[in-house]
């Protein structure tokens, strides 16, 4: 007779599944941290860049002059973080509601960060100020331009869709937030891109992502915690 594996949650899992559990763990914690990697090498740079202002400068412009390798690896990375995540959360969600489509989309948009890490935008706002400054939009700049919409609307996506399944367990504060959080997001992208938030479009959306990735990490943090425990006992 197997041994069963307690969760936290108060269900089990067979003792044969121990390993597959430990792995998608692993995965999750991918998703506990990306977020937080992103702000602060993003924040970081932003601080420490000459002539970048945090105020009035988008992050994705920090990929562009001499250390621009820096902020291309940190959304390569953390798109990649992302993607396995989104591996890790198909796993845990086992079937029902939202368990193809939440990882999915949260897929494409660590998919839409790697795309825009390889495709830098133009320079722009004095910034770089040794680069000659766009009079128009180039084709990679397009390219990153779409990916971020594309993925930034994934992103809102996964969470509201996620919401349905979290009330549906009863964890009704988490579904609440990702409903909340989602569309504020997506609301917050839209506003800065249009040009409608002025000069309050840049604060607004460096708010918009960390809140977001504040979410993601609490929503990473609460599966990997309602997971079997993984130490045997």
């Amino acid at each position: 007779m197997n041994a069963t594996i307690p969760t936290r949650s108060g269900t089990t899992s067979a003792a044969d599944e121990l390993t597959a559990d430990r792995v998608t763990k692993s995965l999750l914690g991918y998703g506990v941290i990306a977020g937080p990697v992103f702000v602060l090498a993003s924040v970081t740079q932003g601080l420490l860049r000459e002539g970048f202002d945090l105020s009035r400068h988008a992050w994705s412009q920090l990929a562009l002059g001499g250390p621009g390798w820096i902020q291309v690896t940190n959304f390569v990375v953390t798109g990649l973080m992302v993607v396995a995540a989104a591996v890790g959360l198909r796993r845990a969600l086992g079937s029902g509601p939202a368990a193809t489509w939440s990882p999915r989309l949260l897929a494409a948009f660590g998919v839409g960060l790697v795309v825009a890490g390889a495709f830098r935008v133009d320079p722009a706002g004095g910034f770089p100020a040794d680069l000659p400054q766009a009079t128009g939009i180039s084709g990679p700049a397009l390219v990153h331009l779409l990916a971020g919409a594309i993925g930034f609307g994934c992103l809102a996506a996964a969470v509201i869709v996620l919401a349905r399944r979290l009330a549906g367990e009863g964890f009704r504060r988490l579904a609440l937030a990702c409903r909340a959080v989602g569309p504020a997001f997506l609301v917050g992208f839209l506003g800065m891109a249009s040009g409608l938030l002025g000069a309050a479009g840049v604060p607004v959306f460096v708010a918009a992502v960390v809140c977001v990735f504040a979410l993601l990490s609490a929503v990473f943090v609460h599966r990997y915690r309602v997971m079997p425990n993984t130490d045997g006992r």
